[in-house]
């Protein structure tokens, strides 16, 4: 049955927005440093981090072990995101300003608009309320014992504690290359913010991150995009009211600015793999549906190892993705190729 439409409304989407701050690279690398599972993902290598551990103080290692512990590193980001602060010393003064139930509530994660009662009785130390969020965050790997972390504790040891990490970390690691920092950040966030009037929302914020596809849902009004370098190539995403927030990682071109002849790594990654005959078939294949691994291996008449090789490079490129057991082709990734050589061709 066709439907014919007279509203004129266009589908609603949301808004972007693009803030970057040293604070948030040091409330990050807290988390990185701590994440001891993750570290050998990350770009920085292992030896960066076991060098930059053992030139820190016992103290400040010790708060460093806490915050292992505890996942104290959300807090950081939570308290962050509560204004814009112009400085260490800012934050530091408005952490010490909070009462202990604003501090305990802001700390606490939104989870959704229906959860917002229950999170103002959890900060009153509800104990009900408490095990009402443990139990709506428990498919979350640390949420709960988080949250009743946070509803415990007793806020003026958390308002110290929050207060020494966060210092000693950017004295230790941000000072030391603040400059250098401060113009990858801004240099990436400037760059993100031209692209951003070339793409719709949805389109800029898949290209930003390198290849999340986020639609448009229920109350969240705005995307929230913050650069940073020191958890490459990871992104880290995070909800607030109203708000879905992706801390992304710095493209190449960001981080040798005075370079102008660098191009994006996932601009190199999407055309070396579309450079390639099999995979070129494979992705008009996927163009005109979503496919198995075995439909696609009939179709090309080549064996499921060098079909599975072909994908894993166009997976790693962003051009494909799966959905439901089927490979799909990111068709917005493709479309975007043509502004993406636009804005390498301008910088």
């Amino acid at each position: 049955m066709e439907v014919f439409s007279t509203t004129g409304r266009k589908r609603e989407t949301y808004q972007v927005e693009i803030k970057y701050s040293l604070l948030w690279e040091c409330a990050l690398g807290i988390a990185a440093i701590t994440n001891s599972r993750l570290l050998n993902s990350l770009e920085k290598p292992t030896s960066y981090w076991k060098d930059v551990r053992t030139s820190l103080s016992v103290d400040l290692q010790a708060q460093l072990d806490y915050v292992e512990k505890n996942n104290t590193w959300k807090a950081l980001l939570q308290l962050l995101h509560q204004k814009d602060f112009s400085s260490l010393e800012a934050f530091i003064e408005y952490i010490n300003n909070l009462t202990d139930r604003e501090l305990i509530y802001q700390c606490i994660p939104f989870i959704a608009e229906t959860y917002q009662p229950i999170r103002e009785q959890a900060a009153d130390k509800n104990l009900e309320a408490i095990e009402q969020l443990r139990e709506a965050t428990k498919d979350n790997p640390f949420f709960p014992s988080y949250i009743s972390f946070i509803c415990t504790i007793e806020p003026q040891q958390l308002k110290q504690h929050l207060i020494i990490v966060m210092s000693g970390w950017y004295k230790a690691a941000v000072e030391p290359e603040l400059e250098n920092l401060k113009s990858v950040l801004q240099t990436d966030a400037h760059t993100k913010e031209s692209m951003k009037e070339k793409m719709e929302p949805e389109e800029f914020v898949e290209w930003a991150t390198g290849g999340i596809k986020y639609l448009p849902e229920p109350s969240v009004y705005k995307v929230l995009l913050i650069p940073q370098y020191i958890y490459r190539p990871w992104n880290i995403t995070a909800d607030l009211e109203g708000t879905k927030v992706y801390y992304y990682p710095v493209s190449n071109e960001s981080i040798t600015p005075s370079d102008k002849y660098m191009p994006s790594n996932l601009l190199v990654l999407k055309h070396k793999a579309l450079g390639d005959e099999v995979r070129l078939r494979m992705v008009k294949l996927l163009f005109e549906q979503s496919r198995t691994l075995q439909e696609m291996t009939k179709k090309l008449a080549l064996g499921k190892s060098t079909i599975h090789h072909h994908l894993k490079i166009l997976r790693s490129a962003q051009l494909v993705g799966i959905e439901e057991g089927k490979y799909v082709l990111k068709k917005q990734s493709i479309r975007s190729l043509a502004k993406e050589f636009e804005q390498y061709f301008q910088q």
